[in-house]
């Protein structure tokens, strides 16, 4: 009796559930390729967050934080980019004649959203590739599946007296598609949940960041700064 092995499922399938085969197998890498990058881009926007949230807190005047954001040789996260392009509205809306209040708040607000929807379009980039992968691929092993028993049961005609022993390394190569599919299926439906409620958690930190930061617009209105009152 001929051992099933991993080698003798793969060499010994037909060629169309081989080339199934091999396209879950692509399929497989590209996921686990986006699946890390997508782990240490999140990574690295929480870590970013973190380290700015904690830089604006304990400035005194925001425009000693906006120098040294422009100042910086590296990218410093979306939150300090979100904080740049508020910061650079407020100058522009303190210079115009007739300073408005509710017109700041609605121009920075909106210059910041901007750029934050901006930012967060580049964390969900590809995202789409793992939901059609999750989805897609255990469609895409069963169909190896299909051809790969349909071709078992066929070859049974040609033979007078068909035993089990005969069909069952046909049925084991087909059902290892199916096996593949899922094997790259999963782990892209885990990451692309993971990563979209990571991006939702983002979000709102960065929506929240912005309605802070618009009120210490609002409320420190300075000829040479943004001031933020000492702690007690």
């Amino acid at each position: 009796m001929t051992e099933l092995t991993l080698a003798h499922l793969i060499l010994n399938a037909s060629l169309p559930v081989q080339a199934i085969m091999v396209i879950l197998l692509l399929a497989s890498v590209y996921s686990w390729g986006l699946i890390l990058y997508k782990r240490r881009m999140l990574s690295l926007a929480r870590s970013s967050a973190k380290a700015f949230e904690e830089h604006f807190r304990s400035e005194q005047r925001m425009s000693d934080l906006y120098n040294r954001v422009l100042r910086s040789s590296e990218r410093l996260g979306a939150m300090a980019s979100i904080f740049e392009a508020g910061y650079k509205e407020f100058q522009y809306q303190r210079r115009q004649p007739g300073f408005d209040r509710e017109l700041l708040k609605d121009n920075s607000g909106r210059v910041m959203r901007v750029v934050m929807n901006r930012e967060l379009d580049l964390m969900e980039s590809s995202l789409s590739s793992l939901a059609t992968i999750g989805s897609v691929s255990p469609y895409v092993g069963l169909l190896g599946t299909v051809w790969g028993i349909m071709t078992s049961f066929t070859a049974l005609g040609n033979v007078q007296q068909a035993t089990l022993a005969m069909v069952a390394p046909g049925i084991a190569e087909a059902l290892f598609a199916t096996a593949m599919g899922l094997f790259a299926a999963i782990p892209a439906v885990i990451s692309y949940n993971r990563s979209t409620a990571e991006i939702e958690r983002l979000a709102s930190r960065y929506d929240n960041f912005i309605e802070e930061f618009t009120s210490i617009l609002l409320r420190f209105n300075q000829p040479k700064g943004v001031e933020r009152p000492v702690t007690p």
